[in-house]
């Protein structure tokens, strides 16, 4: 399920309020500065699903990186994303995990 960018901070939580029992992949666009805003929110209200956080897709400083929401938000709280982010929430199958 594509969803593009989330609203700006009114409606955001509302928009993901209104995926939360979705049971498809789901992909945002996101900003830099508001990923760990965002990951914070979906785990608080998604859950904390398999989730992948990728980085200037199809360019030379490509970067994917794999896990849960929880993982994803510790990892950018220490290593500051840059370029353009394509956040992928996986379903909610406990089938499915990154190690």
């Amino acid at each position: 399920l594509f969803e593009g960018f989330l609203p700006p901070k009114k409606g955001r939580k509302k928009r993901l309020n209104a995926l939360k029992d979705e049971q498809a992949t789901i992909i945002f666009y996101e900003s830099p500065r508001r990923l760990k805003r965002t990951l914070k929110d979906i785990g608080e209200i998604i859950g904390d699903r398999p989730a992948v956080v990728t980085r200037e897709l199809t360019k030379m400083n490509e970067e994917i990186i794999r896990g849960t929401v929880s993982k994803l938000l510790s990892y950018v709280s220490k290593h500051e994303p840059r370029g353009e982010i394509v956040l992928i929430i996986g379903k909610p199958d406990p089938n499915v995990f990154f190690k």
